[in-house]
């Protein structure tokens, strides 16, 4: 890819305060990233255009935001480039790429290059390619905003001054890549100076505890976290008036590179693929562990559930060898929010995502055997579900909570 031809990189958002972080990172380093925040109806009759509809629905929604974007006369084709991540494996997700060219070319864009960030060796010669300096940037980018993420969780519903939560989450995603870019903000005792920052900054606001129903969000990745693929599923719980909790993208890229050491392990492989992964997960678990020593020192705050915890529990249900979709991580998280209180879950799911099917769906029934007042609800999305009957579903979960 020619960087100086190339003026906008198009990338779907979806964790808002983990993607405006990577986007100054990465405009930074040279990628002019811009991510795109296009939600009207037209944009999944646009996937349904030019990909089949039953393809994965996380593709049918990115690939009809980026068409979209693409069509409103906004960006120079001939100088716009877009990107998607890719899983590997047994996973539709892993197909995204192919099917993003074959929509480009059908919408009349066969000049825009379709890029893959990816860990799993795929589209070689069209991945971004990550230095080690801009892969510790982003990693770092990553721990901030889950710890963000997590501790507004636990003050936005209870805040004095509504709105003090969201401010000071804006602040602080500005603030802290600013450092990053500054080359400040990466190393671990930076790491450590920030993560106080932050911990300080929540523990500033007012706040008045009451009972509210604790809501937990599992489920495949995009539908997870992206509002656009989930239909706004974290408003409609703020204004049902409980208390939510979203495991962190940490988690995920966790389970990724253990997934590596597991795999050879369990099914062979490369033993340096190992050995790598290993040196990986020891720096990234080293930065887990300095965030929740912070946690636990200057709050009262609920610490972030350590990755090598929530592995253990997913053995009490599963094996390390589910790596289809989000594999064991997705039984493991549901697992995870049960142990912290969070019993109530929304597990949110592609319609005919078989992997998700398995570990999800097909994991409640045990779940409930380990925790009997567990109150699991499996929510499908596809262009053909109704809003209406998802937040329904969901609403009669949350009756039940009540009761």
């Amino acid at each position: 890819m020619n960087k100086k031809k190339i003026k906008n990189i198009l990338a779907p958002m979806m964790l808002p305060i983990h993607f405006s972080m990577y986007e100054k990172i990465l405009r930074k380093d040279g990628y002019n990233l811009v991510i795109l925040t296009n939600s009207s109806p037209t944009m999944i009759e646009e996937g349904l255009k030019y990909v089949h509809n039953d393809t994965c629905y996380p593709a049918l929604v990115v690939i009809g935001q980026m068409i979209e974007a693409l069509k409103s006369g906004k960006y120079n084709p001939d100088e716009t480039a877009v990107i998607i991540t890719q899983s590997g494996g047994g996973c539709r997700a892993s197909n995204y790429l192919p099917l993003l060219r074959k929509a480009l070319k059908k919408a009349g864009f066969p000049q825009v290059p379709a890029l893959s960030i990816n860990m799993a060796g795929l589209e070689k010669d069209s991945s971004l390619k990550l230095t080690l300096p801009l892969i510790r940037k982003v990693l770092a980018a990553t721990i901030y905003a889950d710890l963000i993420m997590h501790l507004a969780n636990q003050t936005r519903p209870y805040e004095v001054n509504k709105g003090q939560t969201d401010l000071y989450v804006e602040t602080l995603e500005q603030e802290l890549s600013t450092s990053i870019i500054d080359h400040k903000g990466y190393t671990k005792a930076k790491m450590k100076k920030n993560a106080i920052k932050i911990i300080d900054k929540f523990n500033s606001i007012d706040i008045i505890k009451k009972p509210l129903v604790k809501v937990g969000i599992v489920g495949e990745i995009f539908v997870k976290y992206s509002s656009v693929g989930n239909n706004n599923l974290e408003q409609l719980l703020q204004e049902e008036n409980t208390e939510i909790r979203v495991p962190g993208l940490m988690g995920f890229i966790n389970h990724c590179i253990t997934q590596k050491f597991d795999q050879v392990k369990l099914y062979g492989g490369k033993w340096y693929v190992a050995w790598i992964a290993k040196i990986l997960y020891k720096y990234t678990s080293t930065l887990e562990r300095i965030t929740n020593q912070q946690i636990k020192a200057h709050s009262n705050f609920d610490e972030i559930m350590p990755f090598d915890e929530i592995r253990k529990l997913a053995e009490e249900v599963c094996g390390l060898g589910i790596i289809m979709g989000e594999g064991w991580l997705l039984a493991a998280e549901m697992l995870a929010l049960c142990k912290e209180g969070f019993e109530n879950i929304v597990c949110t799911q592609p319609f005919g995502c078989l992997p998700n099917h398995i570990v999800g769906k097909g994991m409640i029934r045990r779940i409930k055997e380990l925790y009997p007042t567990s109150n699991i609800v499996a929510i499908d999305y596809d262009p053909s579900a109704t809003k209406v009957n998802q937040e329904n579903r969901i609403k009669l979960m949350l009756s039940v909570a009540r009761k």
